[in-house]
């Protein structure tokens, strides 16, 4: 609705909001203060998850409100009520709507008709909030990211289509190894290239991508939702795992990030995702510095 913020995409914030919302991330709790305070946050998961249920739960306490979870069958959204209905009923019990869905335009229905704000916790499009968490882990490695390289290696999934975003809006260039087939459009990769003042390229050659980048991602090659291609997934990324020799190409210094779950000797070999260049545990505890944050924005918080 017209006037209320909402975050289902990275470029929903401005680079200079990003950089607000990141500065609040680094932010100690007596900084962002209560202003969920007497609040509730409805927490709707139509997925399951590790990491967002937890951070986004101990985000919205951390703030003085109260999460409620729901799993994604006790309100059946366009099976027992249409999506629309959902959002305005528990816009009148809530200060926000978060959700974990399968199809983003759920999300945007909800942004049409809520009088509140709605955010993004994972759909098939983008996870944004998984994206300030990646930049978060990188700055604390590299500090300011502007000009430095970012490798992705893998499938263009909604991971990598937040990530970018985020890094050209930091000013960070990104290189995205794919194979054929699950490489990024033309089109998409204007799209990227016109968040920011960074650059987006895209190959089929994963040493290529890596060759002295500064941080290398990747992520599962099969997806849920996405069993069924299984067997054709893991046939046309067998040459896309990240390895030591991958790694050895990246810049010195360079760390691993992987959003997890992480499937060892699929996307990444156990020797690089538990090694010491991994950075994955650390990343995933940014979700709940991404989370407070946001939320701590949406609700009018500025550093």
């Amino acid at each position: 609705m017209t006037g209320v913020r909402s975050f289902l995409e990275v470029t929903d914030l401005t680079a200079d909001e990003l950089g607000a919302v990141l500065t609040l991330a680094s932010s100690p709790l007596e900084v962002l203060g209560r202003p969920l305070a007497g609040k509730g946050a409805a927490l709707i998961f139509e997925k399951p998850s590790n990491r967002t249920r937890h951070s986004t739960e101990m985000a919205v306490v951390q703030l003085g409100g109260h999460p409620v979870y729901t799993r994604g069958e006790e309100i059946g959204l366009d099976v027992r009520e249409p999506v629309e209905d959902v959002t305005r009923i528990l816009a009148g019990y809530h200060a926000v709507i978060t959700a974990r869905v399968f199809d983003h335009t759920v999300l945007e229905r909800m942004r049409t008709v809520s009088p509140i704000p709605v955010v993004n916790l994972l759909s098939d499009r983008s996870h944004p909030l998984q994206a300030v968490a990646d930049l978060l882990a990188m700055r604390a490695e590299l500090g300011d990211l502007a000009g430095r390289t970012v490798a992705w290696v893998g499938d263009t999934n909604n991971v990598a289509h937040s990530l970018a975003q985020a890094c050209v809006m930091s000013g960070a260039h990104v290189r995205l190894a794919c194979p054929e087939g699950y490489a990024p459009s033309p089109s998409q990769v204007q799209r990227w290239a016109a968040c920011g003042t960074g650059t987006v390229s895209v190959t089929d050659d994963p040493y290529a991508a890596v060759s002295d980048a500064d941080a290398v991602h990747t992520d599962t090659w099969v997806s849920m939702g996405q069993e069924t291609e299984k067997q054709q997934r893991l046939a046309a990324f067998a040459d896309f795992c990240v390895t030591e020799a991958l790694m050895a190409q990246a810049a010195p210094g360079a760390c691993f990030y992987h959003c997890l779950p992480a499937y060892r000797g699929l996307e990444v070999a156990a020797s690089v995702i538990d090694g010491p260049r991994s950075r994955v545990i650390t990343q995933g505890h940014r979700r709940l510095d991404a989370a407070r944050a946001v939320l701590a924005f949406l609700s009018g918080v500025r550093p």
